[in-house]
């Protein structure tokens, strides 16, 4: 097979070796996704049938693109591959076998709004403190429960869980879980985390189905492995019992997300599982520099647990990382801002070529304000998903109720809207009626006379039971768009929007709208064999952040723990200080920080050609102006492979910093002594402080600036609207600005 001939050694007997278990251990831009999609055409070649492959993924995206990949390689014999997310494929499963386990297989997936909903309910009918059970810390640990296989049953009778819960003044969390499955399982709905927990039971309870599914599956390939939690190996170890032929591709050296159920000990002990395991480690880089795959090792090397590689390319050595010491997170910001522009105009870069990455969300503002200063389009990645707006999640639970009118969070959100007089009262009744008769919330409203006599309430709920029943009638006769634009018209929401004159209000019009474009697409799409309205609720349930398609030349900002798998010409990693990376709440264990370090080698390799590191001396938290001190990681970086810039001064590199090599790994508690004080002052702005428009400016005039003092022109350039010039500031250095931006005043 030609394709064969471009892979490595490595990757070639990874793709090749297909029988029985198999590890491959493959580091940061390593070609793992060529050597997995290479495989899965090899095993095609081969004779094998793609409905006896099964291969599992994170993100949708992922799984899209290898699909089309291995269809380039071997034809349209690829769309019969079980291919997807985890949670996708198990719903799959969950569907057809749903009714083994109580369920009907048109049961609704609940989102994380949806599950925050039902225990916000569940908490106030207990009539316990909100502000002790907050719903983020229940839904926590609710889940944690179920991705280590813990049962509200199992919950319950575990002392040690218990006694923590009381120690933590949450002593009815058991009990809320408990009511938290009950009222799930009555509404027919399951949260991401049943998907997998339910499917262990299938297999745990149904020998029959887990049978069928072990003769059907004779390979299984789990990618990005180290991510994997209890649940999701147990299911998958399980179905790869009868003919262990099971792959796992993934970098120990990688796993960062323990706070979602990841286990590393999953890719750490699964030589353990398997004594027979096959062991291929792909050790070249494709993706970096010489110096930024050597600056990532010497991080990386000081975690003690990990699978032994060692990461090598033959790229170019490249320029080294440059560091950036600033002021302030706001003078960061303006350093990142600056330094983009000054890359894009000196190489003729496109926006997209740029990525800044950040510890935390709340980081990105002050990257924000500095790029909208210097006009460089920006996107987040992470933010309001679109089918997280109001509008959308509206429509959506319209259509989630017709086709599953068990589903209590659905009810809630439409019952009301747009407004038909059923209000909070009348709402809370329903509700009663319900729980003391034993019935879903459907089940009273479409007997309403029965419950509530004649009158204006009956009147209203009798009203909107003829809808849904038409929108019932409707999901089984028509196709989805079809079905979906009658609910649009007939439940009053595209009348709702579109009378609301205002521009968010149009706003809100175009993206239903949208939606139902969407739908369109979806039953247009010649490769959609279902087209119900179910099956399109299925597919956005399971829908991530990452799947979503963003403007293609802008900046991109986000969180480290969303790069994953993202590369990028040029990267930013800032906020690099103590306190914030590593983050103060993973500073009690060494597996914690470790865990930290894992995520800074995540975003040093996210970086093909250069590296931007950053720090700030002070930042605003929680309100507070903060004093900093550099990130411990920057002291494992040899100043082999790194530039320190003093931005007082504008030299390179800054006599101030001191990086030495020799520095032994940072124990858990201990801080940063990475560098020297700042000692310049802060300037105290004339009274009569009047900026000087751009036009008026020139070389040799003495300025003033508002943070920088007072300075000198040394040179004045001209770049269309983007007019700069170089001043040198008494106590601050050289500075290039941007005139449009930089307000100095003449002092004459």
């Amino acid at each position: 097979m030609s394709f064969l001939e471009s892979l490595n050694e490595p990757q070639r007997e990874a793709v090749i070796n297909t029988d029985g278990p198999l590890m491959i251990i493959a580091g940061a831009g390593s070609g793992k996704t060529r050597v997995l999609t290479y495989r899965i055409a090899y095993l095609i070649n081969q004779g094998v049938d793609p409905f006896n492959i099964l291969a599992l993924t994170f993100t949708n995206k992922a799984a899209r693109e290898m699909r089309e990949r291995i269809e380039y390689l071997v034809g349209g014999e690829a769309r019969n591959l079980w291919m997807g997310t985890f949670h996708s494929i198990f719903a799959r499963i969950l569907r057809y076998e749903a009714n083994k386990i109580g369920f009907d297989s048109n049961f609704t997936i609940y989102d994380t709004d949806d599950s925050k909903s039902l225990l916000r309910s569940i908490i106030k009918e207990k009539r316990l403190d909100d502000k002790i059970y907050k719903v983020n810390g229940v839904l926590a640990r609710i889940s944690s429960a179920k991705n280590n296989l813990i049962s509200w049953q199992s919950y319950s009778a575990n002392t040690e869980l218990v006694l923590e819960d009381e120690a933590s003044r949450r002593p009815k969390i058991a009990d809320i879980y408990k009511t938290y499955v009950q009222r799930c399982f009555k509404a027919n709905a399951m949260d991401f985390d049943d998907l997998l927990f339910n499917t262990n039971v299938l297999f745990r309870d149904h020998l029959d189905a887990l049978n069928k599914y072990q003769h059907k599956f004779k390979y299984v390939m789990i990618d990005e492995f180290q991510d994997t939690n209890i649940s999701q190996y147990a299911i998958t170890r399980k179905l790869s019992n009868l003919h262990q032929n099971i792959a796992v591709v993934g970098d120990d050296a990688q796993s960062i997300y323990a706070f979602r159920g990841a286990n590393i000990q999953n890719i750490l002990n699964f030589e353990s599982d398997y004594p027979d395991l096959r062991t291929i480690r792909l050790e070249q880089n494709y993706r970096s520099t010489q110096n930024i795959v050597n600056a990532a090792n010497s991080v990386i090397k000081n975690n003690t647990k990990q699978l032994k590689k060692k990461v090598w390319t033959h790229n170019i050595l490249g320029d080294k990382l440059e560091l950036f010491k600033a002021v302030s997170d706001g003078e960061e910001g303006r350093l990142i801002a600056s330094s983009i522009f000054q890359e894009k105009m000196n190489h003729g870069l496109p926006n997209s070529d740029f990525c800044v990455l950040y510890r935390t969300n709340s980081q990105s503002r002050a990257i924000e304000e500095a790029l909208r200063s210097n006009n460089i389009k920006y996107k987040i990645i992470g933010g309001l998903s679109f089918y997280q707006r109001k509008e959308i999640k509206d429509l959506l639970a319209y259509l989630r109720f017709a086709v599953n009118p068990q589903d209590e969070e659905a009810f809630k959100r439409i019952i009301n809207y747009p407004k038909r007089g059923i209000g909070n009262t009348s709402v809370e009744k329903i509700i009663v009626a319900a729980a003391d008769h034993g019935l879903t919330l459907w089940e009273v409203v479409s007997q309403a006379q029965r419950f509530f006599g004649n009158g204006r309430l009956t009147t209203a709920l009798e009203g909107f039971t003829v809808m849904i029943k038409s929108f019932m009638l409707a999901i089984k006769n028509k196709d989805a768009y079809k079905a979906a634009s009658q609910v649009a018209k007939s439940s009053g929401i595209i009348k709702e929007l579109y009378d609301d004159r205002t521009v968010e209000g149009r706003v809100r019009y175009e993206n239903l709208q949208e939606l139902l474009n969407s739908i369109k697409a979806f039953v247009d799409d010649p490769e959609t064999e279902d087209k119900s309205l179910e099956s399109f609720l299925q597919e956005v349930a399971l829908y991530t952040t990452s799947d979503a398609d963003t403007d293609p030349d802008a900046v991109t900002l986000m969180t480290i723990h969303m790069s994953k798998g993202l590369e990028f010409s040029h990267v930013y990693i800032v906020g690099i200080e103590e306190d914030l990376f590593p983050s103060q709440l993973m500073l009690s264990s060494r597996e914690d920080l470790e865990e930290e370090r894992r995520l800074f080698y995540v975003a040093i390799t996210r970086a093909k050609k250069k590296l931007f590191l950053s720090y700030a001396l002070q930042r605003y938290r929680f309100g507070q102006l903060k004093p900093c001190e550099p990130s411990r990681f920057l002291e494992e970086i040899s100043h082999d492979y790194l530039n320190t810039v003093n931005t007082v001064t504008g030299s390179r590199p800054s006599s101030g910093f001191r990086l030495n090599k020799k520095t032994p790994v940072s124990g858990l508690k201990k801080k940063s002594n990475f560098a020297g004080k700042f000692n310049a002052k802060k300037h105290q702005v004339s009274e009569n402080f009047t900026p000087n428009k751009p036009e008026e400016l020139e070389q040799g005039h003495r300025v003033e600036h508002i943070k920088f003092g007072f300075g000198t022109i040394t040179q004045i350039d001209n770049h269309g609207s983007d007019k700069r010039a170089k001043v040198n500031f008494d106590n601050f250095g050289e500075k290039t600005l941007i005139l449009s931006f930089a307000k100095l005043m003449i002092h004459k």
